[in-house]
């Protein structure tokens, strides 16, 4: 009995395009996820900044804190869902929107609070406390 070597051949090409487009594959997953996790941030540094520009114009109002919050909100990409005053204390909700693959959009969103300093306030473990013996 006498095989035909004929028969085989192309099957490594085969083999070889496919494993090529797993690589495309996990390689646009990866850079999907990667984008989302860039957006969380930004929308997070957006909130931030966001609430420390509010928290200037608190004394002039929550009509004037949430102006201010939103225009630095809007300048940092994104988009200010939510911003309400708690004494002197701003507290925002930003959202940044992102499209890591054609159509897959997601929204990432990150809140903030930003104040003045309050006398006696915790030190976030810089000093200022018993230490245990």
């Amino acid at each position: 009995m006498r095989v035909d070597v004929d028969e085989d051949r192309g099957g490594a090409s085969v083999l070889l395009l496919a494993v090529g487009i797993a690589f495309v594959l996990f390689g646009t997953a990866g850079a999907a996820v990667a984008a989302t996790r860039v957006a969380r941030q930004h929308a997070g540094v957006a909130a931030d900044l966001g609430a420390l520009a509010g928290a200037g114009d608190a004394v002039r109002g929550g009509a004037a804190a949430c102006a201010s919050a939103a225009s630095v909100v809007s300048d940092n990409g994104g988009r200010l869902v939510d911003c309400r005053l708690d004494g002197l204390d701003v507290l925002i909700t930003a959202e940044v929107t992102v499209t890591p693959m054609p159509g897959l959009t997601r929204v990432a969103t990150a809140r903030a609070r930003a104040g003045p300093v309050r006398a006696g306030a915790a030190t976030n473990g810089a000093g200022g406390g018993a230490r245990p013996s």
